[in-house]
């Protein structure tokens, strides 16, 4: 309506994704990376206390209480006297659990970080770090096998709570950094990320900053977690040390802010584990090539969404394309997002996939011409027509069909029996959920295979939306690239693999049967037509 086209549109997305990066970019740089003091000598330069290699000493103590000011009410847990800060190491101890933390209270843990011979509160340059030893999540429902009604081992919650509300659990790992870099830091250009947890000293005619003491909130998973009952007396705790750089910790610190604003915005522990395991589970170059990756994952999704939903709005028929195909996919999807739903998924994974569902659902609805009117409240479908050509478009898709059903139908009834004896379920509903997911994962692509039945009986491909396809094609090669780069299963890499399969299957049928120019094409137009309205445009 405006002279807006779509061509311009794409070009205005791509050039916004590409000053997203850039940005992007930039802003990382600027986390990383800390300018120094370009004059030591000067007074408005900052010195590391560590340089002068003084005698310091770690403690670690337990408590119910969020705050100390003395040694009360606090229980030392470790200690370790003449602390190398450039020493990594892991320790092995066991927590004794007061009583109030037994009845679903919480547990702190403070770290001192001071001289050797000196209590921590009598020493006027020890740093101090707090840390959590407890978090609240609603406990993950009990699994049993269906058909012998054993139930997977799971410790027993308090009968005060009841099974939607969060109780207390432990963290089992315990994880803390000191800054060992001999950094000078410039004091008129101090990042504000840094700024709060350096404590400053005089030194004689210089300032110098303490150690900088931080914990490691993201390395606190949800696997690590265990269900605190009023048995516990004292729980395993590992406490694992590294010194870390001055880069790693900016950047730590802005995605623990992160997180923690994840939280205050409602998402749950398991939402954010998922978060966090991006972040823990890679090394930061690898974070960096994945960003860049699912940056450009995310673009061709869009492009391809945008090219699929364009093609569907603009046909009038169903001639050469697969209808079981497109109910296929329409099903696969809402068992997938049930699939999620039902395994209380993250919200950033659920959205998109419920968007998808609807948007497959009305693929349906438009290859099978139906309608929808409202006599009075009691709503009425009706199924439209097909001509001939889609007719016989259809009896290639039902015979296609026929031999498939030969072999997928046992091998989903194999599977679901399998699941049913060998696997533990929270209810007869996550166990048909589950095998259905399992019969999409694995035999998924079997339903790919009408669509070339139809293109080899049809001798043509002009009919399919190249353009989505190209983009869907590459990010099933990016997924194959980090499918064997990551420790992944066999069966996801199959799954990879096969997709690529029969894309190149496709490709191959679109070189078999190229595209007559002068075609009237579903939208009933030809290529000559096109190029000649575009030379028009131009001139």
């Amino acid at each position: 309506m405006f002279g807006f086209k779509s061509s311009n549109f794409t070009t205005l997305i791509v050039g916004l994704f590409v000053a997203y990066v850039l940005h992007t970019c930039w802003v990382m740089y600027g986390i990383v990376y800390t300018k120094p003091c370009v004059s030591p000598k000067t007074h408005n330069c900052i010195k590391p206390y560590l340089a002068g290699n003084p005698r310091i000493q770690l403690s670690i103590y337990t408590s119910t209480k969020s705050s100390v000011t003395d040694g009360a009410n606090l229980n030392l847990m470790l200690t370790i006297d003449h602390f190398d800060v450039n020493f990594k190491f892991e320790r092995d101890v066991n927590v004794s659990l007061p009583k109030k933390t037994r009845s679903n209270g919480t547990l702190y843990t403070h770290m001192f970080l001071h001289h050797v011979g000196m209590l921590p509160w009598h020493d006027s340059k020890h740093v101090y770090a707090i840390g959590h030893l407890t978090t609240y999540m609603i406990p993950k429902p009990e699994e049993i096998n269906l058909i012998t009604g054993e139930t997977s081992s799971q410790e027993a919650v308090t009968e005060t709570k009841g099974p939607e509300q969060p109780v207390a659990h432990w963290r089992s790992r315990l994880t803390i950094n000191i800054m060992a870099d001999n950094f000078t830091f410039d004091g008129s250009a101090l990042p504000a990320d840094v700024h709060r947890y350096l404590k400053l000293m005089q030194h004689e005619k210089t300032v110098q900053y303490l150690p900088i003491l931080f914990v490691d909130e993201l390395s606190n998973r949800v696997r690590d977690l265990k269900i605190i009952n009023g048995t516990s007396g004292t729980l395993p705790l590992t406490i694992c040390y590294d010194a870390i750089s001055l880069g790693k910790l900016r950047f730590w610190t802005h995605m623990q802010e992160a997180v923690y604003s994840l939280q205050q915005f409602g998402f749950t522990e398991k939402d954010v584990d998922e978060v966090k395991g991006i972040f823990v589970d890679t090394n930061l170059y690898f974070l960096a090539l994945t960003f860049f990756v699912a940056a450009f994952h995310l673009l061709f999704d869009f492009l391809a969404f945008k090219n699929d939903i364009t093609f569907w709005r603009r046909k009038k028929n169903m001639v050469g394309m697969s209808t079981k195909a497109v109910l296929w996919r329409c099903f696969s999807t809402l068992v997938v997002f049930l699939f999620l739903l039902d395994e209380k998924t993250s919200l950033l994974v659920l959205i998109p996939a419920g968007v998808g569902a609807i948007i497959e659902v009305w693929k349906v609805k438009k290859a099978l011409k139906i309608t929808v009117k409202c006599h009075g409240l009691k709503p009425v479908f009706q199924f439209g027509t097909f001509d001939e050509s889609e007719k016989k478009t259809e009896e290639y898709d039902t015979q296609a069909m026929k031999y498939l059903s030969y072999i997928l139908y046992p091998l989903c009834f194999g599977g679901a029996v399998y699941s049913l004896l060998n696997m533990k379920y929270k209810s007869w509903y996550s166990w048909l959920i589950n095998s259905l997911v399992n019969g999409v994962y694995a035999f998924g692509f079997l339903f790919m295979l009408p669509q070339l039945f139809v293109n080899y009986k049809l001798k043509s491909v002009a009919h399919l939306p190249w353009k989505a396809f190209t983009y869907k094609a590459f990010n099933t090669f990016i997924d194959d690239v980090f499918a064997f780069i990551i420790t992944m299963p066999t069966s996801h890499r199959l799954a990879c693999f096969r997709d690529d399969v029969v894309f190149l299957v496709y490709l191959y049928q679109r070189w078999l049967y190229p595209v007559d120019k002068t075609r009237i094409n579903e939208f009933g137009e030809s290529y000559d037509e096109k190029d000649t309205k575009k030379k028009l445009h131009k001139e």
